[in-house]
């Protein structure tokens, strides 16, 4: 005899049984979306921070005019070039960025509202974590994006990679990209949770919460990215140049060297939009998929 079954039961189960699963499908899910919405910001940040001449401003040198020459020489899907890569290292990366904030918190037994110390250390260990274990697909993306390299897939640009630069080939920009990510994450986190929580206090959040969350993600957005964007363009030169910027102080040194100070902040625009936009989102679909399916 067949028993019908209890889905209200099977989901209890679910929620108890696999709340890491369940983030990480939520995580990823949200990062998927808001990656495919702003990779063609990524890509005009790329092509701008690998210009070499950068002494001499005009409009065709800006982020306006990079769009345009990138439309007329490759049409106008040549600005989501790189978006394998960028899916491929998303996926995982956003899906475990989420799964374990979600698993340091309950196994620190830490209250939802973080503290601003908690919020700063918890969001560094959880994207150094993901960022490290994704490294190769990043240095791949970042090659796909420049327009340098023709690689016909990622497979081929991770052999090839390892067979002409070996192992460090594919770690190249590690250093800068976890100064860049970590440090991005655990401010954002930090920003993200303190704004939400006086949102809260003023009686804002309990009127409508997913405007709130769209808010306050982009002002922690722009703090954070204003912060990091140095490190982003070193660790840009190191992946695309491995052999003249070899090691983050000679790239760093160097930098300054032919760019000046300036040189620090290049493609800070598209940047700034791309990660402010993609993490609000990725949050925001974040935190109403994590209300739906039980994990708050």
């Amino acid at each position: 005899m067949t028993h019908p079954i209890d889905l209200e039961n099977v989901e209890m189960k679910i929620n108890r049984d696999h709340p890491i699963l369940k983030s990480f499908l939520a995580g990823s899910f949200s990062g998927t979306f808001s990656t495919i919405l702003f990779q063609p910001l990524d890509l005009v940040k790329t092509r701008l921070q690998n210009r070499v001449n950068t002494s001499v401003e005009s409009p065709r040198n800006g982020m306006l005019g990079t769009v345009a020459n990138i439309i007329q020489k490759e049409n106008v899907f040549g600005l989501w070039k790189g978006m394998t890569p960028s899916i491929t290292r998303v996926i995982p990366g956003v899906g475990l960025y989420f799964s374990s904030l979600h698993w340091l918190k309950h196994a620190l037994d830490l209250e939802e509202s973080l503290t601003a110390l908690q919020a700063i250390a918890l969001g560094i260990t959880a994207r150094s974590m993901s960022g490290a274990l994704l490294i190769p697909i990043t240095v791949v993306k970042t090659r796909f994006e420049s327009g340098v390299y023709k690689y016909n897939s990622i497979s081929e640009a991770l052999w090839l990679i390892y067979k002409q630069e070996g192992v460090r080939g594919l770690s190249s920009g590690l250093v800068p990209t976890l100064l860049r990510d970590a440090p991005y994450s655990g401010l954002y986190l930090m920003f993200y949770t303190q704004l939400k929580s006086a949102a809260t206090k003023t009686g804002t959040m309990s009127e409508s919460q997913m405007p709130v969350h769209f808010s306050c993600g982009i002002l922690a957005g722009i703090l954070a990215s204003v912060v990091t964007q140095p490190p982003d363009v070193v660790k840009t030169k190191m992946q695309l140049y491995p052999n003249e910027f070899n090691g983050i102080y000679r790239a760093t040194f160097l930098v300054y060297k032919k760019y000046g100070v300036l040189g620090y902040f290049k493609g800070i625009v598209p940047r700034m939009l791309r990660r402010t936009l993609m993490t609000t989102m990725a949050w925001t679909v974040y935190e109403q998929l994590t209300k739906q399916i039980g994990l708050k």
